[in-house]
C-alpha cells in the first residue's frame, strides 16, 4: 500500500511526460480533487448524519462514564484525609473500573466507525472513479490528474464540481434513518 501510495507520483509524471510528447494531437487534460468531490457528495453528507445519529447513544454514554469518573476524583481530592481507608479505596477502585470501561467503549466505538466509514468512502471513491470516466469522457479529456499530485493548473481544467453534481444525480442522497 505504501509502496504503491510512493509510486503514484511518479506514474502521473510519467504519464504527464507521455502526454506532453503527444502534444501534437491536442491532449486535453482535467483536474480533480478527488478528496474533495468524495467528501462533498450528498451521499457522503447523509451518510455522516446517519452514523452521527446512529454512534451518539455510544457517545452519550462515554461522555456519562467520563462525568462520574470526573466526579469520583473531585470527591476523591476534596475529602483527602477525611475519608476511611475502605471508603478511599472503594471510592478509587470504582474510578479505575469506570476508566477502564470508558476507555474500552471509546476503543470499540472509534473502531466501529472507522470500519464503516472506511467501508462507505471505499465505495464512495469507486463509484465516484466510475463518474470522473464519464465525466471525462463527456468533456473530451483524454487524461484526469489529482489536485494533490498537481503544482499548477488553471481553474477552467477543475472538474471537482462537475464531478459532484454528476455524483449526486447518478446516486441521489437517501433521507437518514430517524435515530432510536
Amino acid at each position: 500500500m505504501v509502496l504503491r501510495s510512493a509510486m503514484r507520483p511518479l506514474l502521473v509524471c510519467f504519464a504527464l511526460i507521455t502526454c506532453g510528447h503527444l502534444a501534437d494531437a491536442q491532449t486535453k487534460v482535467g483536474v480533480i480533487n478527488m478528496q474533495k468531490a468524495v467528501l462533498e457528495t450528498a451521499e457522503i453528507k447523509a451518510a455522516s448524519a446517519a452514523m452521527e445519529a446512529k454512534y451518539k447513544p455510544r457517545v452519550s454514554q462515554i461522555d456519562q462514564l467520563n462525568k462520574e469518573i470526573a466526579a469520583i476524583s473531585d470527591n476523591l481530592q476534596r475529602n483527602a484525609g477525611k475519608l476511611t481507608p475502605q471508603a478511599e479505596a472503594t471510592m478509587s477502585a470504582d474510578g479505575t473500573r469506570k476508566q477502564r470501561e470508558a476507555q474500552r467503549l471509546q476503543e470499540d466505538l472509534q473502531t466501529d466507525v472507522d470500519h464503516e466509514r472506511n467501508d462507505i468512502l471505499g465505495k464512495a471513491t469507486t463509484k465516484m472513479q466510475a463518474i470522473v470516466k464519464q465525466v471525462a469522457d463527456g468533456k473530451g479529456l483524454d487524461l484526469v490528474v489529482d489536485v494533490p499530485y498537481t503544482v499548477f493548473f488553471k481553474a477552467g481544467l477543475d472538474i471537482t464540481s462537475d464531478a459532484i453534481a454528476a455524483y449526486d444525480k447518478a446516486y441521489p442522497a437517501s433521507a437518514p434513518p430517524a435515530a432510536k
